[in-house]
């Protein structure tokens, strides 16, 4: 059992999927745990009734368990059939926020992050996933294209 953990931020879409083969690789050859991690963007609104803050946690709750159905389990179970121990995290909050404080909190010694996302304007204006956690990761960060 390996006591380094990579992490890879994953948004199971069919463009990471190049990103969770490379930090497999690597994992193998460093032998790495591997934590898939998959963040659902919120923010918090103060100006929500408490009705319409109850009825965005039900579906905070639905999206939260789809998410681990579709996204993680299978994610999960590909890194396992490739011979590695593999765990998954799910929050809800700031992408590139949330994943600094998962490395930080399980002492992750690598980020892997797929190079593909938005190519919006602000995306362009406002800095991406991968640029962000260039920037701000406590550990370094492999941006996989």
């Amino acid at each position: 059992m390996s006591s380094e953990t990579f992490i890879v931020a994953y948004e199971g879409e069919k463009g990471d999927t190049p990103t969770l083969d490379y930090a497999i690789e690597r994992a193998k050859k460093d032998g790495a745990n591997l934590l898939v991690v998959h963040i659902l963007e919120w923010s918090p609104y103060s100006f929500l009734t408490p009705d319409e803050l109850e009825e965005r946690h039900g579906r905070r709750k639905q999206e939260m368990a789809r998410a681990k159905e579709i996204v993680l389990d299978p994610a999960v179970a590909k890194v396992k059939a490739a011979g590695l121990e593999a765990s998954a995290e799910l929050r809800y909050g700031s992408v590139v926020d949330k994943i600094v404080e998962i490395a930080a909190e399980k002492g992750a010694s690598m980020i892997f992050v797929g190079r593909a996302g938005s190519q919006s304007m602000a995306a362009r204006v406002f800095g991406s996933v991968p640029i962000g956690l260039a920037q701000v990761a406590p550990v370094p960060t492999v941006i996989v294209p």
